[in-house]
């Protein structure tokens, strides 16, 4: 089986590393000069400084040349260019090719998710969405971690299954592909959260507090969208969110951090190298919970706080008399 992956930041490096051990691999990166250390140096010192790469992973920023002879194709560029790179990929894929998305987002203005845009631009292709608390440098330095790979058809999930999974990385089966790609996506915004309150210098209390309203926020998105609980609860879901709020390896979390630090956004996101899927989808989780006619707190005052209306301080304020428990807020 040939690998394609598209895209060459860390997750998507970290995959094509992974999938290299088994299958013929290429990874696809628009930048020429990071095509150019894969293949000379077998590094890729941006978005994984001090990883060394498998020799036989190949790279290219030829579009025709990555996806003409792909048997998987997987895409794992940030949820803004999605769109635009599977269009740039579709006159070369072959009919029938399982498409995996490793993007943890919501796309703009249409409010799809990952799998929903593959199936527009790509009809008739098997969607898949890898989804887990995948913290890329641990996976490189050889660590274990467990994943979940969704997809309605189990045949083919078993099949992706067995091309994904690598020594200490184990990929786990599941068929809610709503539910793993929501908690994927809004774990992000719970993880700016916690680590504003790092930034903020708050209590342990307090970033377990924030956690778990946050998994029962990204839970009631999903179910309202037709998720089943118990994978909100699961890898995708509880495992994922614990990673992405704990670590400090997280671009949300540091971005949440430097906010409670006082820094400005935009010099946040200028001092990046990649992107923090979690500041865009505040918005978009509040426009889908309106569309769902539900309540999402946490991504309201994350979302107030990214767009300046609210200093990050004010979004621990804590002054709301709370209701059950099982209620929002």
């Amino acid at each position: 089986m040939n690998v394609t992956v598209l895209g060459a930041g860390s997750w998507g490096t970290t995959v094509a590393s992974l999938t290299t051990a088994l299958s013929p691999t290429v990874l696809w990166a628009r930048n020429p000069d990071v095509v150019h250390e894969v293949n000379t140096s077998h590094t890729n010192s941006t978005y994984l400084p001090a990883a060394s790469l498998p020799r036989r992973l190949r790279a290219t920023a030829d579009m025709e040349e990555a996806v003409a002879e792909a048997d998987v194709l997987i895409v794992g560029v940030p949820s803004k260019g999605f769109r635009a790179t599977l269009e740039e990929a579709r006159p070369w894929l072959r009919a029938w090719v399982p498409v995996v998305s490793l993007t943890k987002g919501i796309e703009g203005g249409t409010l799809k998710r990952m799998t929903e845009v593959i199936e527009h631009v790509l009809p008739g292709h098997p969607t898949a969405a890898l989804s887990g608390p995948n913290l890329a440098r641990e996976i490189m330095a050889g660590q274990a971690a467990a994943s979940v790979i969704a997809t309605e058809d189990q045949g083919v999930a078993a099949a992706l299954q067995r091309i994904l999974q690598h020594k200490l990385f184990r990929v786990y089966r599941n068929h809610d592909v709503i539910g793993c790609e929501i908690g994927g996506a809004l774990k992000n915004v719970v993880a700016i959260a916690a680590g504003i309150g790092e930034g903020l210098g708050v209590g342990d209390n307090t970033r377990a507090a924030v956690m778990t309203r946050g998994l029962a926020e990204l839970t009631r998105l999903g179910v309202a969208m037709g998720a089943e609980p118990q994978t909100l609860a699961g890898l995708a879901g509880m495992g994922d969110l614990m990673a992405t709020c704990m670590s400090p390896y997280s671009r949300n979390r540091m971005v949440g951090e430097m906010l409670g630090r006082g820094k400005n956004l935009e010099q946040i996101l200028a001092e990046m190298h990649m992107v923090a899927e979690g500041v865009n989808t505040a918005r978009l989780a509040l426009n889908l919970a309106a569309e769902y006619g539900i309540e999402l707190p946490i991504c309201h005052e994350i979302h107030e706080v990214v767009t300046g209306r609210q200093r990050p301080v004010d979004a621990y304020r804590g002054l709301r008399l709370p209701g059950h428990e099982a209620d929002p807020g």
